[in-house]
């Protein structure tokens, strides 16, 4: 009994160090930065999200809804909603965009706008939220890569 209480002990403790490492990009600062593969996660997640507004109004329609599926559809958008928002605040707002950053107050407003469109994605099926996100990357894209 002590031996399977001990062993038990070991593997939530290796399971909760390997979790720990898991959740997001460093802040140590590592200075392993990779922004046009960030841009592309984004417009990735934006995809996923429109996808799944798409497969939740269609199920919405159905004559005989098959509820499981609906809430596997809405659980997604909300958890890649939340990945978006996650790489916008922790990867660019904490790291990426400096203090004397130049058009730092674009760059900050243009995120800002960004997780405010990812929480209507979260919120509605409006797809025109979609178009909104997808063009307020875009436009951060712009204002973050200019030289």
């Amino acid at each position: 009994m002590k031996k399977a209480r001990t062993g038990l002990l070991a593997v939530l403790l290796v399971l909760g160090l390997f979790t720990a490492n898991a959740m997001a990009h460093c802040e140590i600062p590592c200075g392993i930065y990779d922004d046009p593969m960030r841009i592309a996660m984004l417009n990735e997640h934006i995809a996923t999200i429109e996808k799944s507004m798409k497969s939740i109004i269609e199920l919405e329609r159905a004559d005989h809804p098959h509820y499981n599926q609906l809430v596997r559809w809405i659980n997604n958008k909300e958890d890649h909603a939340n990945q978006f928002q996650e790489i916008v605040t922790q990867y660019f707002m904490t790291q990426r965009i400096k203090l004397d950053a130049p058009d730092y107050d674009k760059k900050i407003a243009t995120l800002h706008r960004m997780l405010v469109y990812a929480m209507k994605c979260k919120q509605t099926t409006d797809l025109q939220n979609v178009v909104i996100l997808r063009s307020l990357v875009k436009e951060f894209e712009t204002l973050y890569f200019a030289k």
